[in-house]
């Protein structure tokens, strides 16, 4: 129902307007027809390739360039037809925009008659490259307004910004399907496919991960998470927060309010970040200034867990599988994450040590 009403909405907007802007000056070439295959890409299959306003504006230029070149040289209208939609071809794949009823449009300015042909290199200008630019921005406007977003932006794995700041491939990368195993297969298979490449390693890691799951079993977050979690509030006083830490051993406090919802996290991090806000010099003092209330003056006022916590909280649900945690411990770094139930309150939280000891019991019992 999307991709219809978007044609309708596309090809009736486009019309209308080509028809305001040239009146009958034109005569019936307000909308070409290889427009009604264009709007099947651009409104049923927007994240395809072959959809994108280069591929469009650039494969419909050039086939109009190339169809009304060979319309005036070649007297042979079939052989004209042939080397216009040839041509057209590799220069697409050339200018790497491939758009299919670009064919069409090579073919219309051989084919299309009198009127046409009597438009010459005109007809590059208006109707095709007026078309093809109302038609773009109408899908612009459609597909967004709809919530898919368009032009379409495929993340790959290579181009996730790298925490370190180092050329290493992220944690998950490095094993299972890579990126040059995936450019060794498509270099063998030699064939153009409708998808980015981007796109597709994605759909194959996800279905790496779902097969994964699958392997893991229905492990859930409430399985292995500890449920006696020591926590914290926005209030509580700085040193009374790092006295919490020290006693069990702690290296994170999640911060909750009096619903038990959480509202951020604690980490001796935020600690050090915090005494080291200013300057390098001076750190142990610092330090010891926030976590040793004797040490202010009367003057002064203890600061609170509030001021230095991490308000945007990564959070898991106590139902939610355990294998969708690998890619936030590992790529992103998190050494503990707060598990919350369907009312969003706090019941637990999970460890990297939690998350590696259930990973490997998965394993070893599939060995046993």
């Amino acid at each position: 129902m999307r991709g219809s009403a978007g044609a309708l909405f596309g090809l009736v907007l486009t019309g209308a307007i080509t028809y305001l802007i040239l009146g009958d000056s034109v005569g019936t070439a307000w909308l070409i027809a290889p427009m009604g295959a264009s709007s099947v890409l651009l409104f049923a299959v927007p994240s395809s390739p072959l959809a994108q306003p280069w591929s469009i504006i650039g494969g419909n230029l050039l086939a109009a360039t190339i169809g009304i070149t060979c319309a005036k040289i070649i007297d042979a209208p079939v052989l004209a037809a042939g080397m216009a939609a040839g041509l057209s071809i590799g220069a697409m794949f050339w200018l790497r925009c491939i758009h299919p009823p670009s064919g069409a449009v090579a073919l219309t300015a051989v084919l299309g008659g009198p009127a046409i042909h009597e438009m010459g290199y005109h007809f590059i200008l208006v109707p095709v490259l007026l078309n093809s630019v109302l038609m773009v921005l109408t899908a612009l406007f459609y597909n967004n307004a709809t919530r898919r977003p368009y032009p379409h932006r495929p993340q790959s794995a290579a181009e996730q910004p790298r925490k370190h700041d180092t050329t290493d491939a992220a944690p998950t990368d490095r094993a299972g399907i890579t990126a040059q195993d995936l450019d060794e297969v498509l270099k063998r298979y030699n064939q153009v496919l409708d998808i980015s490449r981007g796109d597709l390693e994605a759909i194959m890691l996800q279905t790496e991960m779902q097969a994964y799951r699958r392997k893991v079993g229905e492990t859930k977050c409430a399985d292995i998470m500890s449920r006696d979690v020591v926590t914290t509030e926005f209030g509580t006083p700085l040193a009374e927060a790092w006295q919490l830490l020290q006693r069990h051993d702690l290296t994170a406090l999640p911060v909750i309010d009096r619903g038990r919802h959480v509202i951020g996290i604690i980490t001796k991090a935020d600690y050090l970040k915090h005494a080291e806000a200013e300057s390098h010099t001076g750190l142990g003092q610092r330090l010891a200034h926030l976590i040793r209330p004797s040490q202010l003056s009367h003057s002064e006022k203890q600061e609170v867990v509030g001021q230095i916590m991490t308000s945007e909280v990564v959070t898991a649900e106590a139902t939610q599988s355990i294998v969708d945690l690998v890619p936030l411990m590992s790529n992103q770094e998190l050494h503990q994450i707060p598990v919350i139930d369907e009312k969003k309150q706090l019941v637990g939280i999970l460890s990297q040590s939690d998350l590696i000891a259930a990973l490997y019991e998965t394993t070893m019992a599939d060995h046993r």
